[in-house]
């Protein structure tokens, strides 16, 4: 493909994503095919002779379309949400025509430069200390693929610390601590690096939420029989309810172990530090004051495309001296005598994508004041479906809802008299006929042994009547099955 050739196949592909975006509300929600559908109609191996673009362009729409989901549908409410603008579309198209590993600052200097800036420019939006600042050359932070990436890294740096100070202690006797309500994550971080990993339990009396005592009593256990807490990750806004971890109390019995590392995973309720009025309840002084790493996922609720997780460290010298391996070709002026970040050090790779540029383009487009407003108009729409269902016969709210997230289940007021196991069996019928359907999207969870349904905002072309359109169906499920079910028992 010569220029000209790219040059018209890219107006096309320009017209085809904006007629994308445009028919977005007419699509189905989710895809309808069957395991198998997309080796069934490609060819066995790749073509000898090249093909012609045109070709290839139309096979993306005839066979890789009809198998995608579209997370930015207005009635996409599972998981949680991923972001998708115009403006990231056009910063990815800028940093694929320039395509570097940007592993060192001499390998690209403006790749390093910007996320280094636009970091700076992040921790701002969201009120972090400046001790979390790039520019404080103390701490700072950096762009990872994912949540679980970042609280790897945090892992490995934890242990790398911990090893340090206490040579003497074997491998074997460190614990990682996470809550039960703690994306997978945590317990992967272990998996991975062969550690002990130990789940402290939460209650639903307590929102569940990880506590300060019982935290205390995990410590006080561990420490007595030998073993060697090094890290807490705890949560903002957990994938489960949309719980808070009690920061505050959990940072007054980690003063008394100064060498537990508190990392703090908000993926996803993170950006909504970016609206001042959600940082104190959402623990926001603790984290500046205590806290020595904390992330959230920009390409969830932060108007990014995947992948941009931003991991904040207090100190960058833990990382680096974790992760600092430079062979002789690795080496640079501009890295020897420390002038100039080197974010290899700061992950577990060595190439890096150009992640900052579509950070740059979204923070400039949109300013300050269009992320508060997208992050309060999802809060706003999820803050009317909650009383909705507050006001049911039919629904419960399981869970607090937490920002843009409310947890529901089907509890019929004509029929009080079922027990949680009955009502878990009427709840998994519930969701698999929501399931099954293809204009809508939620997701199940199970919080302390009680099967629900969760719902979170995020998508940007959401309003008020598709929170109203999604209250209707749930009510004509919901009541399908109520009938069934009392007809059964009658």
């Amino acid at each position: 493909m010569d220029a000209e050739q790219f040059r018209r196949a890219g107006y096309q592909a320009i017209d085809r994503i904006c007629d994308y975006h445009s028919s977005l509300r007419n699509r189905p929600v989710t895809s309808q095919v069957e395991p198998g559908y997309l080796r069934k109609a490609l060819p066995p191996s790749a073509p000898i002779e090249g093909e012609d673009i045109q070709v290839i362009a139309d096979d993306y729409q005839k066979y890789i379309m009809p198998g995608l989901t579209h997370w930015q549908h207005p009635s996409f409410f599972a998981y949680f949400p991923t972001s998708s603008t115009f403006e990231g579309i056009l910063a990815e198209l800028y940093a694929s025509s320039t395509s570097n590993p940007g592993f060192s600052w001499s390998a690209s200097p403006a790749c390093t430069e910007l996320e280094a800036v636009v970091m700076d420019w992040t921790a701002q939006l969201l009120g972090l200390d400046r001790s979390f600042y790039n520019i404080s050359e103390v701490g700072g932070g950096i762009i990872q693929t994912s949540a679980s990436d970042s609280a790897l890294v945090a892992t490995v740096a934890a242990r790398s610390r911990y090893i340090r100070e206490h040579p003497h202690v074997a491998m074997e006797n460190l614990v990682l601590y996470i809550s039960s309500q703690t994306h997978s994550l945590g317990k992967k971080a272990g998996l991975i690096l062969g550690l002990k990993v130990r789940t402290l339990q939460v209650t639903a009396q307590d929102d569940f939420a990880l506590r300060g005592d019982t935290l205390k009593v995990a410590l006080e256990e561990d420490v007595n029989a030998g073993l060697h807490p090094f890290i807490l990750i705890g949560t903002v806004g957990t994938t489960s309810s949309g719980a808070v971890d009690r920061l505050d109390e959990i940072a007054d019995v980690a003063k008394n172990y100064p060498f537990l590392w508190l990392h703090v995973d908000a993926a996803w309720a993170g950006v909504a530090y970016a609206c001042p009025e959600y940082r104190e309840a959402y623990h926001l002084p603790t984290i500046n004051n205590y806290v020595d790493s904390f992330c959230t996922n920009f390409h969830k609720w932060g108007l990014i495309h995947f992948d941009g997780s931003c991991l904040w460290v207090r100190h960058r010298r833990h990382l680096i001296d974790a992760l600092d391996i430079t062979p002789e070709y690795l080496r640079s002026k501009q890295g020897d005598a420390g002038t100039a970040i080197d974010y290899r050090n700061w992950h577990l790779g060595l190439g890096r994508r150009f992640r900052s540029l579509k950070f740059w383009f979204a923070l400039r487009a949109r300013g300050v004041n269009g992320f508060q407003k997208y992050i309060t108009d999802c809060i706003k729409l999820n803050t009317r479906f909650a009383q909705r269902i507050y006001e049911s016969d039919l629904f419960s709210v399981v869970a607090k809802p937490s920002l843009s997230m409310t947890v529901f289940r089907i509890a019929p007021k004509s029929l009080p008299h079922l027990e949680t196991p009955e009502l878990n069996a009427l709840n998994r019928a519930f969701y698999a006929r929501l399931a099954a359907r293809n204009d809508i999207a939620f997701t199940q969870t199970d919080l302390n042994g009680i099967f629900c349904v969760r719902m979170v905002v995020g998508a940007e072309k959401t309003v008020e009547s598709d929170i109203d359109y999604a209250l209707a169906l749930m009510k004509e499920e919901a009541m399908v099955l109520v009938g069934n079910w009392t007809r059964m028992r009658g």
